[in-house]
């Protein structure tokens, strides 16, 4: 039985009692301040002030917790709108800024299957948005979004960690490399690169996010317009 319909043990009168919210709410916790390698059941029970043999009534193993972990935060992911466009821009959003809050779901969004109830009042909610596209292709639509966000979100949180572990943020990065960088420019042989480097707009992430998720959006309603 999986943990989702799995009937927690009955509740006791005991100093510190438990259930899987709290449970889940204190491994968050944990992992927001130092990242999943900072939850085990172990340090889950000691930060509860519990036995680690208590948290075994309740869940079953790690992966079970990691599961119910990524649940929670997707009550966090509440599409809203008007249309699919405005729904499927939302879905965007809101996930990137859950995963902003909870740098760890970058970790695990998109690798671990997604049905407890969060994830599938969020699916429900992004089809039902979808009404009158082809049936067809209302799940690759969702698809493309949610793999576009993986993406765009994975990319932002790494480069948050590698600035915290190299203690080089971009200005730093750039007057590191710069010098080298535009040393292979002016040999001439990277013309289509110096042009943007040299006449592109730098955007920040918010508006290359937002931009990309735009192309994305666009893509998607000129194929539904055939």
């Amino acid at each position: 039985m999986l943990v989702w319909e799995r009937p927690e043990p009955p509740e006791r009168p005991v100093p510190a009692p438990l259930s899987r919210e709290r449970i889940v709410r204190a491994a968050i916790e944990l992992a927001d301040a130092d990242g999943l390698e900072a939850v085990s059941l172990r340090k889950v029970a000691a930060a509860l002030e519990v036995g680690p043999m208590r948290l075994y009534g309740y869940i079953a193993t790690k992966d079970e917790l990691l599961d119910l972990m990524l649940d929670a935060v997707y009550a966090e992911i509440r599409p809203a709108g008007d249309g699919w466009r405005e729904v499927l821009r939302s879905l965007a959003e809101t996930t990137r800024q859950a995963v902003l809050r909870h740098e760890w779901l970058a970790d695990l969004i998109g690798g671990r299957p997604q049905l407890g109830p969060h994830a599938l009042a969020r699916g429900e909610a992004v089809l039902s948005a979808l009404d009158g596209v082809d049936v067809d292709l209302a799940m690759p639509l969702v698809t493309a979004v949610d793999s576009y966000v993986i993406g765009a979100v994975r990319r932002e949180i790494a480069e948050r960690r590698a600035e915290r572990a190299t203690g080089m943020d971009e200005k730093r990065w750039q007057a590191a490399l710069g010098p080298y960088l535009q040393r292979q420019l002016d040999t001439g042989e990277l013309p289509a690169l110096a042009t943007v480097v040299r006449d592109a707009v730098h955007l920040d992430a918010d508006q290359t996010f937002r931009l990309g998720l735009d192309l994305l959006l666009d893509g998607i309603e000129a194929r539904l317009r055939k």
